[in-house]
């Protein structure tokens, strides 16, 4: 029995667009195992007992959300905010201040926390001032890597898009450790006191509905690909022995 060529064609694709979704399955099942492991890894190091600034690897990879013990006075003079973060819907900007640390001339910037500005920028931070020392904890990011563009904004030398080392050189006199500590506390605004920012939520992420997606694709795609198999061979036989495309029945 011969079939047309258009069945090979057919066939042919369909086997490549099920290899694809598979690999797109497995790839998201890949996605979920790693963000499992990172979820596991955050919760450990949250957990972990705080440690001092300057004992603090400043490799990012081993930094990222380790507990970090605050002890020092604040300079509210070269403080900035970094623009357009949002809380609940609402735009404003997260606070960044440097703090300064007995013994050392090299200063850590902390993020004291979000408050509301209605176009994401604009904010007294004067109005946000809580004392000109602080002792407490938080958790550790690195700095952003540079992005295209300029970090700053054009009108404002406060105001950052995102924190990048080489341009708070400008705005910071002192050398700066290469990360952020967010500081821990209660998630409400508490006077002058600016909601802290809690660690990210530790999900899982859409990978695990994609993967069972991309496997449905590929199992619908097989299933249609054998039924159309089956019924090719049934049309390819009603015009046998017929001439112009009619069976011996119709002559």
């Amino acid at each position: 029995m011969h079939r047309p060529v258009r069945d090979y064609v057919l066939t042919a694709l369909a086997a490549g667009f099920v290899v694809t979704t598979t690999w797109l399955g497995f790839w998201q099942l890949r996605r979920l195992g790693q963000r499992r492991a990172q979820n596991a890894e955050v919760i450990a190091r949250l957990a972990d007992p705080p440690v001092a600034v300057g004992q603090l690897s400043h490799d990012s990879a081993l930094l990222h959300y380790r507990r970090v013990i605050l002890r020092g006075a604040y300079d509210y003079a070269h403080e900035i905010k970094v623009t357009d973060r949002t809380r609940n819907g609402s735009p404003g900007v997260n606070i960044i201040t440097p703090l300064r640390i007995a013994g050392t001339d090299t200063v850590v910037l902390v993020n004291r926390g979000w408050v509301y500005a209605p176009d994401g920028a604009t904010v007294d931070l004067s109005l946000w001032r809580e004392g000109d020392s602080v002792t407490g904890t938080g958790y550790a990011r690195p700095l952003f890597k540079p992005f295209p563009g300029s970090p700053i904004l054009p009108t404002r030398p406060d105001a950052f898009r995102w924190l990048d080392a080489t341009a708070l050189r400008s705005r910071i006199p002192n050398p700066i450790y290469p990360f952020v500590i967010v500081l821990d506390g209660d998630a409400a605004a508490h006077g002058q006191i600016p909601p802290r920012i809690p660690p990210p939520p530790l999900d899982e992420g859409p990978h695990k509905s994609y993967a069972i997606q991309w496997f449905s694709f590929a199992t619908i795609a097989v299933v249609g690909m054998f039924f159309f198999l089956r019924v090719a061979p049934d049309r390819s036989l009603d015009g046998i022995g017929a001439p112009n495309g009619r069976s011996s029945n119709e002559r």
